[in-house]
């Protein structure tokens, strides 16, 4: 899988996305700027200007209509994905981490950060579709970090906008209703950070990432862990694949602990293992730094990871990728019963 390579950030990546149609990659980097790209010849469409400090997150509405960011300058800024305009700024109490429209795209959730005696924060806006650049700056919701509870790191909808899933400092994960901001049930899942959490594309499960080395698929009714999959090296990203029935996951040692020799060791790759059986199936090199995040084309063709070194790549699956046949004898009982099997990924 030869790689386009984007290169247009001056400083590491911190989030990737695709569109919902998969023709255009938004990516965000500890340079201040946001960049749009074609998936398809890497060609950069254009940038958003005007963030003061370090972007952590990007997301992007389900019409491609509007673009949403999350600064270490206090703000999420909305953007105008035709012409790069900003239309609209959130202005937090401390640096905003986490980004993500709802599916229904009527509400923005915001992650803000745990510091200088401010709680972190699940912030819940609703958007005006109508007057993009007339928005409430009052948020619908406020759900602070529960007593006894470290700091949220990310945070995601759950089908049908019903709930947020947030993943903690020391490895919990939490369940809120997205109406009310209620607290439902959370329970211990990592042993580290979790870096990451993303959804299948039923929204019925999600995978996390974790410093602890390992990533998890877990139910959203019942947050119960239905797959681990282990590495050897702290994960920053996974991401599950519609079409066949595997993961992707990335990371790597942090930037400060990077030397010639664990370069050598081959720790900075999107490691593929079956969603299912939980076995690795295969590796992809390149960066030359920990993967910080990893976007799956919504539909399957290609993946694209932001890493330490500054780079994006994109690879397109080649005809073997979707040939593969796990070599495992496959009951059709304990195909048919699985629950990780989604009708739409058939």
């Amino acid at each position: 899988m030869r790689p386009l390579l984007l290169k247009g950030h001056e400083r590491s990546l911190t989030q990737v996305k695709y569109n919902r149609e998969g023709d255009l990659i938004f990516t965000v980097a500890k340079d201040k700027e946001a960049s749009i790209w074609y998936s398809f010849n890497g060609e950069r469409v254009g940038t958003f200007n005007g963030h003061g400090g370090t972007i952590w997150s990007i997301d992007v509405d389900q019409e491609t209509l509007l673009a949403v960011t999350g600064s270490a300058d206090f703000s999420a800024k909305l953007w105008k994905v035709e012409t790069g305009e900003n239309v609209f700024t959130f202005k937090l109490n401390t640096p905003v981490r986490r980004v993500e429209f709802s599916g229904k795209n009527d509400r923005l959730l915001c992650v803000t950060d745990e510091v200088m005696g401010f709680k972190g924060t699940i912030s819940i806006f609703k958007l005006n579709y109508n007057d993009i650049y007339t928005q409430d700056s009052t948020p619908l919701v406020s759900i602070e970090t529960r007593e006894n509870f470290k700091k949220v790191s990310v945070a995601a909808w759950t089908y049908n906008d019903k709930y947020i899933i947030a993943g903690h400092q020391d490895g919990v994960i939490s369940k809120y209703d997205a109406t009310t901001g209620e607290f439902i049930d959370s329970a211990h899942v990592h042993e580290g950070l979790v870096t990451d959490l993303q959804f299948s594309k039923d929204r019925t499960y999600f995978i996390t990432s974790s410093k602890d080395k390992t990533s998890h698929i877990v139910d959203v009714d019942t947050l119960e862990v239905l797959k681990t999959f282990e590495t050897d090296a702290p994960l920053n990203s996974a991401a599950i694949t519609p079409v066949k029935e595997f993961v992707v996951l990335g990371g790597g040692q942090e930037a400060r602990d990077v030397t010639t020799s664990s370069m050598a060791q081959g720790k900075f790759e999107a490691r593929f293992y079956h969603k299912v059986f939980g076995d690795e199936v295969g590796r992809v090199k390149g960066h030359f730094g920990p993967l910080n995040y990893i976007a799956v084309h919504p539909k399957g063709t290609s993946y694209a990871s932001g890493g330490e070194d500054g780079y994006v790549r994109v690879h397109e699956f080649e005809k073997s990728y979707f040939d593969f046949k796990y070599d495992v004898e496959i009951t059709a009982e304990a195909t048919k019963n699985s629950s990780l099997n989604d009708d739409d990924d058939q």
